[in-house]
């Protein structure tokens, strides 16, 4: 389980998201199949079409029937796919980057590699899909049940570490929704709400983080909860005179460094 965390924080930290395309070698390139683009943008259905490829760009998409459709390297960006029928298609490479999803159906559907950067998930249908491979900084709306509180965790990381630090709280709230128990989230929800200022609640998700850690019996995310609230403390009472050395702002940010170890081994 480690290793797959760290694998997804991988993928999701991966900064040259422009060659995205380029990292799909193992599939097959496919023509675009002309008529079938002017079947879906006259019609919006299109349900098994050949769209591999297609270049779909703010592509007004409501309600469209893709069920099934090929839309794998497709360019999707910021299209209008409220209520679309998206089961079963195959989205392998295609770029969703600021797509309206809202109430969509994916079930089923293959995201593997997939962007969906800044994209609307909100009540949108994602069973028997997987996001573990999906690029999703920024996405909105991702529902409980399409991810693990460890996977929800990590994408919460990642957010932390753009500074997008309430998008990372949502985040660790579904992890812990998932998991009540899941220390690291309650240290990670701790270091962002520190970072926005709210030291008082960041001080009771430390303490938290520290007991189940203990009880939990581990030792060094225990230690590091501990510093956290030491840190904390410090922030809301600075010393009159500093001594030379890292900054309380360099220690969390040290801590943001470290925290997708904080994952148990299961």
């Amino acid at each position: 389980m480690k290793l797959k965390i760290l694998t997804t924080a991988a993928l999701l930290t991966t900064t040259s998201l422009t060659v995205i395309f380029d990292t799909l070698a193992p599939l097959q390139a496919k023509a675009e199949n002309i008529q079938h683009t002017q079947q879906l943008l006259s019609s919006k259905q299109c349900s098994k079409c050949e769209l591999s490829g297609a270049g779909l760009v703010l592509a007004d998409l409501v309600g469209a029937n893709l069920s099934g459709a090929d839309l794998s390297r497709a360019n999707l960006s910021r299209a209008n796919l409220m209520g679309a029928d998206l089961t079963g298609a195959n989205l392998t490479g295609a770029s969703l980057n600021g797509a309206n999803l809202t109430g969509a159906n994916l079930s089923g559907a293959n995201l593997d590699s997939t962007d969906l950067r800044d994209s609307i998930l909100s009540n949108a249908q994602l069973y028997g899909t997987s996001l573990r491979t999906a690029y999703i900084q920024g996405t909105m709306g991702i529902p409980q049940y399409a991810g693990t509180a460890e996977d929800f965790y990590a994408w919460g990381v990642v957010e932390a570490q753009r500074g997008n630090y309430r998008a990372a709280i949502a985040k660790y709230n579904q992890a812990l929704g998932l998991k009540s128990d899941f220390a690291p989230a309650y240290l990670a929800r701790s270091v962002s709400l520190f970072n926005l200022g709210d030291y008082r609640v960041a001080a009771q998700d430390a303490q938290v983080a520290a007991t189940l850690f203990s009880v939990q019996q581990n030792p060094r995310g225990s230690q590091l909860a501990q510093n956290v609230m030491k840190g904390i403390e410090i922030a809301q009472n600075p010393p009159k005179a500093r001594s030379r050395g890292p900054s309380i702002g360099d220690f969390f940010v040290s801590v943001g460094s470290v925290l997708l170890q904080l994952i148990p081994l299961f």
